[in-house]
Formats: C-alpha cells, structure tokens, sequence
C-alpha cells in the first residue's frame, strides 16, 4: 500500500493557502509547506506564511526551521518533507504539501535521487567566481550555450540553479535537462495531484493587491530588521519581496520603484510558475477565477474523492456533525 499525498500547486496568490485548510479541515490533514522561503525565521509577510489564526489549528510543517543566514536546497527539503508524509499516513491523516516552488514538489513526489548526482566542487567555485567577477548573466550564458533547455526552465538571476546545471552538464557530459527526463517515474506515493489557476488579469490584480497589504502589514518594516542584522548575499534575501527593498535601503532606487518592482518582478514569477507547472506536471487544474465559493470547493472534493473513495466518510461525518 502506497502513503497517500494530496499536493496542491500553483502560482503565488492564486489561493493555494485557503483551500489547504479548508482540504486539511475536512480530511483530517496535515499541511506540509512546499516553498523554499516559508523555512525561513523572520520572513513572515514577504513569504505570505499563514499566521497562526489562518492556519485554523491545522499542523503545519517545514515552515521557521532556518535562520535567514542558512542555504536551503531542493535536496534539504527532499530529506525533510518525506518523513513527514510517512508519519503523518501513520497517523491516519492525509498530508498536503502546498507550494508554488515546482522543483522542491516534484523532488519529492518523484522522489528523485539527489544525493547521487555527484558534482565536481572546484567547477562550481570557478563558477561562483565567474558569477562574482562578471556577472550572473556571464554564467548564464555559458548554460545556453551547454543546455539551451534548462536555460529556457531557469530563470538568469536563480544564480545557484543555473551554476548547478552547468557543473552537473559539464561533469555528467549529459544535459541537465536530460538528466531531469531520467528522474521523472511514477510516483512512490498513492497521488492526488491538483494545481491551481485563474484568469491572468485578475491574477495580476491579485498580486499587487497583495502586495499593497503586505507593506501595509509592515512588510519594509521585516525587511529592514533583516538589513539591519547584516544579512547580505544569503539565498533568503535574495526573495521576491526581499531583493527589491533591499535595493531602496540600498539607495539604490526609491521605495515607490521598490514597491513597483516588486509587483512586477510577482507577476513575472507567477506566470513562469504556471508555465512550469503546465510542462513539467500531469496535474488536474482547477479554476479559482471566481474564489473559492462552494461551487469550486465541491468539484475538488469529488475529484478527491473519484481518487480516494475512502475520504468521502470524511465527509459524511462533517455533514453529521454540521447538522
């Protein structure tokens, strides 16, 4: 019998979030994050973590388990998440990760061997250096030339992923790209698989509403603690939402280019989030254009369970208890 897993992706401010709670309420689940910056202490409002009233008493796990100073790989959470799926079937509960970072869920729904891509250190600090001296774009361009696929997948400023897919194309003499074919298999685990999406234009809206709340809930305020602290060049400030306040604090631009970079720089990454999840997933979509009402809450409940008959009693038994 395979440990069952209800995955819930899509771009950020799509409504991911809610409708865990509202899955994890009604099936007695347990949420496990799946985004790489929600690990990090302190960065609560740039990372959009549900505080403790949203989370509605609903465990949540891999969230505040790194100091900002601490790297955080795709690796490190594969070893972290998928105990917790195990323990948490044990418990007769039903985990769900939720997440917008694509390759740290596929990591762990493929369950892709990690630790025996071995790399080659002293190529990656020439790269690191490369990087340093002439720029992000410099090693970029190195991976077009190496693997015009993955270069295509990652993004120029995710220095440390363009790095590893040089260093492992170089070493491996195979492309990253086509290493990456090689590790998608069936799942290990009993899978539901959603993903979730909304009209771009409202979208949009979405963000830079969002965006507009999170500095009115102090958002500059965290950064600047962050800066004051003396956090420079780690991957957590390197964040949307991070990055572009930093470079006001900086003196860099003012903090209305700030605010506006940052809406732009959101809008971009939720439309490489949906283009990724769209290739690289054989996900179910659903639409949440229209929030979720209980016509969209209804249609994902009876997708579940068309999968898993068995979660339906679940369900009986809220019903009970509601009436």
């Amino acid at each position: 019998m395979k440990d069952k897993l209800l995955v819930i992706v899509g771009p950020t401010a799509v409504g991911k979030t809610a409708l865990s709670i509202e899955l994890a309420k009604r099936y007695h689940g347990e949420i496990i994050s799946g985004d790489s910056m929600q690990v990090y202490k302190g960065m609560d409002i740039g990372t959009a973590k549900a505080t403790v009233e949203e989370q509605q008493g609903i465990p949540h796990h891999l969230i505040d388990i790194k100091n900002p100073t601490e790297p955080y790989s795709v690796a490190d959470f594969q070893s972290a998440a998928m105990p917790f799926i195990t323990t948490i079937n044990n418990k007769k509960k039903v985990p769900i990760l939720v997440g917008g970072t694509g390759l740290y869920v596929n990591a762990v729904i493929h369950q892709y061997e990690l630790h025996k891509k071995q790399g080659d250190n002293d190529l990656r600090h020439k790269l690191e250096q490369l990087a340093v001296e002439n720029g992000s774009m410099h090693v970029y361009k190195l991976l077009q030339e190496a693997d015009p696929v993955s270069a295509k997948q990652i993004h120029p400023n995710n220095v440390r992923r363009v790095i590893r897919a040089l260093e492992l194309t170089k070493v491996t003499g195979i492309p990253f790209s086509e290493q990456q074919k090689e590790e998608e298999m069936e799942s290990p685990y009993d899978l539901v698989y959603l993903a979730l999406t909304m009209d771009r234009d409202q979208l949009y809206e979405r963000i830079n509403k969002r965006v507009d709340l999170m500095m009115e809930q102090g958002l500059l305020e965290e950064v600047t603690r962050l800066y004051r602290q003396g956090i420079q060049n780690c991957q957590s400030v390197q964040a949307i939402g991070y990055k572009e306040l930093y470079q006001y604090l900086d003196g860099e631009i003012s903090l209305e280019a700030a605010i506006d970079l940052l809406k732009k720089n959101s809008r971009h990454y939720a439309k490489r989030q949906l283009t990724w999840f769209r290739n690289k997933t054989d996900a179910t979509w659903f639409d949440m254009s229209n929030g979720l009402n209980s016509h969209v809450f209804l249609e994902i409940c009876q997708f579940i369970e068309g999968n898993w008959p068995q979660m339906a009693k679940y369900r009986d038994s809220q019903l009970e208890e509601e009436s």
